[in-house]
């Protein structure tokens, strides 16, 4: 389902008519439910009896290109637990708090730089090639010690991948030559050890043979793919967002109290929901969902977009408010499986929008919305670029 040309950051108007539990028709013909509500959502989340493992039968993929690419490429989020569990665990202490807060000084020096270079330059620019985009993937490529100056590649990689339109065989190809490209940097970390993400994942569990060269990649992948994708959209689609509400860019702009702009993200986050393919489980015995029977080998496909609008949970729910307390949003998914990421997204967010606007008070969009080409094409919705001057 896309959203609708004239209010681009509402979910599909069409989510809005159908039952809060009920069954959907997706590409390959199969008949899963739909959950619409923010409740039962969060109930099927926290839920193990509804599995994330791909490779069940009755899953309901995303696309036939994901449906096959699955077939032999598993990272950890589409896994259940031990499996999942195990291999989270050894990433878990990169994302805690502590260690996430120790690196917001190198993440405002990449923001300031970025903004410098964007007020040094010509005048309209894209927002999205000149700020959006490198801010997230210069961080992540620092973290897990991927060389910078390969993003064309990597990035190139990712939106073939995350593309719905994507041929199977082109899908295929890109996952290949990006798992390859990460296989040969875990075997240089093998012979030259480094003191980033992916090298101390070879130095203390490949070596003490905790997991394999494989899983390595897999999360080398997940994580590249994850921290820049995610971020630089909400970068990109939450500026134009603010841009089209004046009064809540004012307040953010003027602010300096960093608690409404930490509050600013999460309404946001929650307001936007760009992950807006739906979580998606299929059920492992017969659940209750919201009074509607999911048989066993049933698919499930949550939409997150219109559970972040439901408004039992979130009153007046399509109004951007930055003073609302929003943090209960799935933006980032519930249970076992929330994002791992998310403090990272959080903290890089948090500083893009209290720096951007007040350092280019005078920043506007360069052309009406109407020209603006929306991501409806892609797993993680966003513009796919935003024309700005100041």
């Amino acid at each position: 389902m896309s959203r609708a040309a004239d209010s681009p950051f509402d979910p599909p108007p069409d989510l809005r008519d159908v039952e809060p539990v009920g069954r959907v028709r997706i590409w390959s013909g199969e008949t899963p439910w739909l959950v619409t509500s923010y409740d039962a959502q969060r109930d099927v989340l926290a839920d193990q009896r509804f599995s994330a493992d791909t490779q069940r039968t009755g899953f309901p993929h995303q696309s036939a290109s994901t449906a096959e690419r699955r077939r032999d490429f598993r990272p950890f989020i589409v896994m259940d637990d031990p499996e999942h569990a195990r291999l989270r665990k050894m990433l878990t202490r990169n994302f805690m708090i502590k260690r996430i807060d120790a690196l917001r000084p190198r993440v405002q020096q990449i923001v300031d730089e970025l903004i410098d270079a964007l007020l040094a330059g010509p005048k309209p620019a894209d927002l999205v090639r000149a700020f959006a985009l490198p801010v997230p993937s210069l961080v992540i490529c620092e973290l897990l010690g991927v060389p910078y100056a390969d993003h064309d590649f990597f990035q190139a990689c990712s939106r073939r991948l995350i593309s719905r339109d994507t041929p199977v065989d082109e899908a295929l190809a890109a996952s290949n030559e990006l798992r390859s490209y990460l296989r040969d940097l875990v075997l240089d970390k093998q012979r030259s050890p480094t003191d980033d993400m992916l090298g101390r994942l070879v130095a203390d569990q490949l070596a003490a043979g905790a997991v394999t060269v494989d899983e390595v990649v897999s999360m080398g992948v997940l994580m590249l793919i994850a921290g820049h994708e995610t971020t630089a959209n909400m970068i990109g689609l939450g500026t134009l967002a603010l841009l089209h509400h004046p009064d809540q860019l004012a307040e953010l702009r003027d602010t300096r109290d960093p608690a409404l702009v930490a509050n600013a993200v999460e309404e946001l986050l929650r307001y936007l929901t760009i992950v807006h393919s739906g979580r998606r489980r299929v059920a492992t015995e017969d659940v209750e969902v919201d009074g509607r029977l999911v048989r066993a080998g049933e698919g499930i496909i949550l939409a997150n977009d219109a559970g972040n609008r439901d408004a039992e949970a979130f009153p007046e729910p399509d109004r951007l408010d930055i003073h609302r307390q929003a943090r209960h949003h799935i933006a980032f998914g519930y249970g076992v499986h929330q994002c791992l990421g998310q403090p990272l997204a959080r903290m890089e967010l948090q500083i893009v929008y209290g720096t951007l606007y007040r350092r280019i008070p005078t920043l506007r969009s360069a052309v009406p919305l109407a020209e603006i080409e929306f991501k409806h094409d892609m797993i993680v919705y966003g513009v796919h670029a935003l024309p700005v001057t100041w």
